[in-house]
């Protein structure tokens, strides 16, 4: 028999109570995840920040958490528009989770692919992204020809690929390689140019011009 698989260590953060408890309440049950209480939040593998919106208390608290080097953020927002998409992503947040969709599974789907280095973003808000990441490097850099150059041809296919919504395995089979060589091609470029996870790889290459 093997052995079970190891829980991931969650931390849960709120300035609301309520909003919290509520959290903690769809996590409670699932065998997935190990909640943890205050006294044990540096130990978190994921930590997941529930707020109405992305505004300044918000990202004061990403920032706290990022200098405490939480390895990783999932966040659950009631609403959020693209200048606090782009600056969630900015922050470090590695999933994003609509309040209102917000069930157990979702939310363990999200702190699953997070604590494995993936990002985990709705496909509509993916594409918001893109987009304004897109326009910044189309109206704001491209003019003025800040355009980089510097990835090999495989790492822009990966993030390219990426971009497009594919995860690891799928990525590893259309590009023929085998899925630890796009973990280590991600792993080399989020290291390099000092990225928090997969989306900010993604909307660093978008700005920079790598891909488009």
């Amino acid at each position: 028999m093997s052995p079970p698989t190891p829980r991931i260590p969650v931390g849960v953060v709120s300035a609301d109570v309520i909003s919290r408890a509520g959290v903690l309440s769809q996590l409670r049950p699932r065998p997935e995840v190990l909640l943890l209480d205050d006294a044990e939040a540096d130990q978190a593998q994921v930590t997941i920040i529930v707020a109405d919106g992305v505004d300044e208390p918000t990202l004061q608290a990403l920032r706290a958490l990022r200098h405490q080097r939480t390895p990783a953020m999932v966040l659950v927002v009631t609403h959020i528009d693209d200048a606090g998409l782009i600056a969630a992503v900015e922050h470090g947040v590695a999933g994003i989770v609509r309040r209102c969709e917000a069930s157990p599974d979702r939310l363990v789907c999200a702190i699953r692919a997070a604590a494995a280095g993936d990002g985990s973003v709705p496909p509509d808000l993916l594409g918001r992204l893109l987009k304004q990441v897109g326009a910044l490097q189309r109206d704001v850099l491209a003019p003025h020809g800040l355009r980089s150059a510097g990835l090999h041809d495989r790492e822009i296919e990966v993030l390219r690929l990426l971009a497009d919504g594919f995860g690891t395995t799928e990525i590893a089979a259309k590009l023929s390689y085998s899925p630890r060589t796009i973990k280590n091609v991600l792993h080399d470029l989020t290291s390099r140019y000092h990225l928090r996870n997969r989306c900010h790889a993604v909307a660093y290459a978008l700005r920079n011009g790598f891909i488009e």
